[in-house]
């Protein structure tokens, strides 16, 4: 990693939203590889925070100067890298932007690292289990649950696995605060 930069401490709120691909241009600019298709998180953040590809906790505190689309990507530039030389060496660090830098969502609109986590219910109160992560599937995202084996199930049984789409057919409410999805679900769906 570059000598030049900060080492720092990873926010409580950070959240991996990208990986550094390589070099773009001479002038110090590097590819990130978003992990949201929106990636929304890097261009409103002014400080990112690193991990060598290889893990660890170390971490570095990279300033942002500009991030903007390109293509199938984004392009940045730091003032801590003035060269090419300097941006291949980020090549495979892991980018993390606090929580709390994210721009505020629209209305009925959720992050995804924001709903992991949540316990899902349905209409009758019964616990359907808790959201472990989501897919996208093409036209929609599913929330996939897990929760605990049924009572009468033999001792060493798997956890239960169920996925919903995350849609408004099925989704009657996403209440954060509560940390909470009420569903129009069955438990033998």
């Amino acid at each position: 990693m570059l000598p030049t930069l900060e080492a720092a401490e990873l926010p409580a709120d950070a959240v991996e939203v990208g990986r550094i691909a390589d070099a773009w241009g001479v002038k110090g600019w590097f590819k990130v590889h978003p992990h949201s298709a929106q990636p929304e998180a890097l261009f409103s953040s002014r400080r990112w925070f690193l991990q060598p590809p290889a893990g660890g906790s170390q971490v570095f505190r990279l300033p942002v100067r500009e991030a903007r689309e390109h293509a199938d990507c984004v392009v940045a530039s730091s003032p801590e890298v003035p060269d090419r030389n300097a941006a291949e060496a980020l090549k495979g660090a892991r980018v993390f932007v606090p929580r709390s830098s994210f721009p505020t969502p629209d209305e009925g609109e959720y992050y995804w690292v924001d709903l992991i986590g949540l316990a899902v219910r349905n209409r009758e109160g019964v616990a359907l289990g808790t959201v472990r992560e989501l897919l996208s599937t093409g036209p929609q995202t599913t929330l996939v649950l897990q929760a605990d084996p049924p009572a009468d199930a033999p001792e060493g049984a798997r956890p239960v696995e169920r996925m919903i789409p995350f849609v408004a057919a099925f989704i009657d409410q996403v209440d954060l605060q509560a940390r909470s999805i009420t569903v129009d679900w069955q438990p033998d769906y």
